[in-house]
């Protein structure tokens, strides 16, 4: 499975993020949280050849597959993710959340520290732009950002999309990823005082948007969007 980023289209909840960043940390990629609200990080990247990229790097956080919440052949979603599977036999939708569970923690962690390469990898180039700008901004400002995710507790895929491209050439595949996690979110000024967030553990839902072009060689799913869940 190839977990390479994508390119999606730019979505209002993208720019919504930016802004958020810019005042705060840019929440970005981590989204509703549970008691003080710390600060997210835009998101997210493409999936497989991203993911294998990231696949033996050590300290990532753990979730039991029992946390995959995987739609049943029997629903809409359920179907499409078959349809995908029938486009691309070596897609399946375990392997894909798992390739997702390695790919969250690296991109916020990149985000974080201002590593933009990997950025590169994961993200389409429009998502990757705003990035850079929120980046660039907390940059300029003096601003560092603290992020630890302390757990994964759940991934689950909420819609899929299936449509053809006018060209008449392959599909383009869209999947929606909610992502539960634990961590702790801190904006600090230059002399290390706390601008937006807090070192208290809080839980954050998001919803990743993953995008690939089916039928057409040398793609792989990529973060298109994000926004809290």
């Amino acid at each position: 499975m190839d977990f390479s980023l994508g390119h999606f289209p730019v979505d209002l909840v993208l720019l919504a993020l930016v802004a958020a960043f810019l005042a705060l940390r840019l929440r970005g990629v981590l989204g509703k949280r549970v008691g003080m609200q710390p600060q997210p990080v835009p998101v997210p990247p493409r999936p497989d050849a991203a993911v294998r990229a990231v696949e033996n790097i050590a300290s990532q956080p753990e979730v039991s597959p029992t946390a995959f919440d995987i739609p049943s052949p029997g629903t809409r979603v359920g179907q499409a993710l078959q349809d995908i599977h029938k486009l691309d036999p070596a897609f399946a939708a375990q392997p894909f959340l798992m390739n997702v569970q390695i790919v969250f923690p690296q991109v916020v962690k990149a985000y974080a520290e201002g590593n933009r390469e990997p950025l590169k990898t994961y993200l389409i180039p429009a998502v990757y732009a705003m990035f850079d700008t929120a980046m660039t901004a907390r940059e300029t400002a003096g601003e560092k950002q603290r992020t630890d995710i302390k757990a994964i507790r759940s991934l689950g895929i909420e819609d899929v999309r299936l449509a053809p491209l006018a060209t008449g050439v392959g599909s383009m595949a869209a999947i929606d990823v909610r992502i539960v996690s634990d961590q702790i979110s801190l904006l600090v000024d230059g002399e290390g005082q706390p601008v937006t967030g807090t070192d208290a553990v809080t839980e954050f839902s998001d919803l990743w948007t993953f995008e690939r072009l089916l039928g057409v060689s040398g793609t792989g799913w990529r973060l298109a969007a994000a926004r809290s869940a």
